[in-house]
């Protein structure tokens, strides 16, 4: 089946991939929220290798991608998929594990939002970049109850790096692999991070019990929303699927308040308004090019 390219996507084709990106949204952030009850056992890299592993034995057996056999001139972008992937959920946990998730979101968006306006020179970018701007200087430790652990600061941040790397990467290894890239991508994350959470949290990872939650997270953050994903980017230009990415710091604050109890004051609701009305508006305004 050929992939349309981003100008041949249909309006029926948005709404479809917009549809998906919802439904891959959402149970991430449930994911993500059973995922912290598993810090204390496990840390958040043990949490972030369970989860990896996990959903990567998962699709392989669910997809068998081998049967298909694997294109060689695929394994350049697919390593930086994986990679982009794997780093993406071990410092997004590690953000989790000292902000509330609603914030590390919020965090992650602005880094890839900010380096694509970087270079850009109308004014209403000019406006998207003061919003993420200003959102961010809400997060400022300057007012009483609004002190944010910097070094979970740092980690969304360097989760939002990686974002940049696995949607652009992940468009070129959905447009080659198809529905085949989730399993391959996880894989090569597995390689990656499982050594890491097994240096932290030993053997306490393979307890049943531990193993059985993992599951759970598995499921529900990655191998099902990825495989969402991976279809709605092949329905939409990266540009518009980082769009409805950009929703997520508010789903994610309805997620860590209705199931974790997270509460979050004003300026921080503010600067997750700020970052997301940005993150949307940005992606909304036409370019001369679009990846």
């Amino acid at each position: 089946m050929p992939v349309p390219s981003p100008h041949e996507t249909t309006h029926n084709d948005q709404i479809k991939g917009a549809a998906l990106v919802l439904c891959s949204l959402i149970t991430q952030n449930v994911g993500a929220t059973c995922a912290k009850h598993l810090f204390i056992a496990i840390g958040a890299a043990g949490v972030a290798a369970l989860r990896i592993g996990l959903a990567a034995l998962i699709l392989m057996a669910f997809r068998r991608p081998w049967r298909r056999g694997f294109p060689l001139e695929s394994w350049k972008p697919l390593i930086l998929y994986g990679a982009g992937l794997g780093l993406m959920n071990l410092l997004f946990y590690q953000a989790f594990a000292r902000i509330p998730i609603g914030l590390a979101i919020a965090i992650e968006v602005a880094g890839p939002v900010l380096i694509s306006l970087l270079g850009s020179r109308t004014l209403k970018d000019f406006l998207w970049i003061g919003l993420i701007i200003t959102g961010l200087a809400f997060l400022l430790p300057l007012h009483a109850g609004n002190h944010l652990d910097p070094v979970g600061v740092l980690f969304a941040a360097g989760a939002g790096l990686c974002w940049v790397f696995y949607v652009l990467f992940g468009k070129s290894v959905s447009a080659r692999l198809g529905l085949d890239a989730p399993a391959w991508g996880m894989s090569v994350a597995t390689v990656l991070i499982v050594p890491v959470g097994i240096s932290t949290a030993g053997g306490t990872l393979f307890l049943p019990s531990v193993l059985f939650q993992g599951l759970i997270v598995a499921v529900l953050s990655s191998a099902l929303p990825y495989s969402i994903e991976i279809k709605a980017l092949r329905l939409l230009p990266a540009s518009l699927f980082s769009t409805f990415l950009s929703t997520s710091p508010a789903i994610g604050s309805l997620a860590g308040f209705f199931i974790l109890g997270e509460h979050l004051t004003m300026l921080q609701l503010m600067a997750i308004i700020c970052i997301t009305t940005a993150a949307i508006g940005s992606s909304l305004t036409p370019r001369q090019k679009q990846v």
